[in-house]
């Protein structure tokens, strides 16, 4: 067939078309939004008690969904309990005691020891009119010396009653105790208070709830089973400990910070998941064992962290593979 110069001319036209959408399509390529490879990762809480017991319940089946402040676990918490109770006893009666020392006696005992002074001054006024009488008598030679002295006696000793009737009914009527005895009974009622601070801690401790919103990942003890001090009972994943973790090149690096939004895409996502990027490694994850080049420079992937929105945190599965991409771009 004769190649006419129409056809050549034809020929032109298409090869010229042809490499003009090779170059559309590769300044497209230029142009499209680089996609970074990564997966979604999940921190895991692993809970337990800080004392040893066996297992009483499990109250959260795992893989179900809790709340914050849900019960998760308890550890049989008998021992404990009954020390918290002896805590309990022993500050009461150190409270009744300072209670005790603060307060003065009964107003029986004060009307008591009133009518014991007035008893005690009565006599102090028979023996003082006796000593009277005994001392003119004396003096006129109508009783013996021994009989003066007799009535000495019994009037000092009337006195002495008297004095002490009357320091008594003032003890009583004060504060029962010396300053140094109130301030002791107090700092054993705080002593006291905090063991049973100490006992509580320890028994509510033995009840285990979740500290956020979140699944239970998986329990690792069944009720009945000796479970030692500090051992884990069961793994939670919250929802705010679910993030997006993905690699990017050393030439892309420089163009993502902390505070960026990004979006990413999974198969089978209806939506594109939104996330803020809060963390960019400072070192490469994968670094060449020889003076760079740049064939080996193309090899370096940093690795960068980011928060998922908050709604869409929960549906997010661990391993779940996603493309990041900037967003609005």
């Amino acid at each position: 067939m004769k190649t006419t110069p129409t056809m050549i001319s034809r020929r032109f036209t298409a090869t010229l078309a042809a490499i003009a959408l090779a170059a559309l399509l590769t300044a497209c390529d230029q142009d499209a939004v680089p996609a970074y490879q990564g997966y979604v990762e999940g921190e895991y809480l692993y809970l337990s008690a800080p004392q040893a017991g066996y297992l009483k319940s499990i109250d959260a089946a795992r893989g179900s969904r809790v709340t914050a402040g849900q019960a998760l676990f308890a550890i049989a918490s008998d021992p404990d309990a009954q020390a918290l109770d002896e805590a309990e006893a022993r500050a009461g009666s150190a409270r009744e005691k300072v209670e005790n020392l603060r307060e003065p006696r009964r107003a029986p005992e004060i009307a008591a020891l009133e009518a014991n002074l007035q008893a005690a001054q009565a006599t102090l006024r028979l023996a003082r009119t006796r000593l009277a009488q005994q001392q003119a008598l004396a003096r006129a030679k109508f009783v013996s010396q021994a009989a003066l002295d007799e009535a000495i006696s019994a009037h000092d000793q009337a006195v002495a009653q008297a004095e002490a009737a009357r320091q008594q009914l003032a003890t009583y009527r004060a504060t029962l105790g010396r300053q140094a005895e109130v301030r002791g009974a107090q700092a054993d009622l705080q002593a006291a208070a905090a063991l049973v601070a100490q006992k509580r801690w320890l028994v509510e401790r033995k009840a285990v709830s979740a500290p956020a919103a979140g699944e239970v990942a998986e329990t690792y003890y069944r009720p009945g089973e000796w479970v030692p001090a500090g051992a884990a009972v069961a793994s939670l994943l919250p929802d705010a400990r679910r993030r997006l973790r993905f690699y990017v090149g050393e030439r892309e690096i420089a163009a993502l910070q902390p505070g960026q939004r990004v979006e990413a895409s999974c198969d089978g996502c209806a939506a594109p998941i939104i996330a803020t990027i809060d963390f960019i490694a400072a070192q490469a994850e994968y670094t060449p064992p020889v003076i760079y080049s740049r064939g080996s420079r193309e090899k370096l992937v940093f690795r960068v962290e980011a928060a998922p929105a908050a709604g869409q945190a929960a549906s997010l599965r661990p391993g779940l593979p996603v493309d990041v991409r900037r967003a609005g771009r």
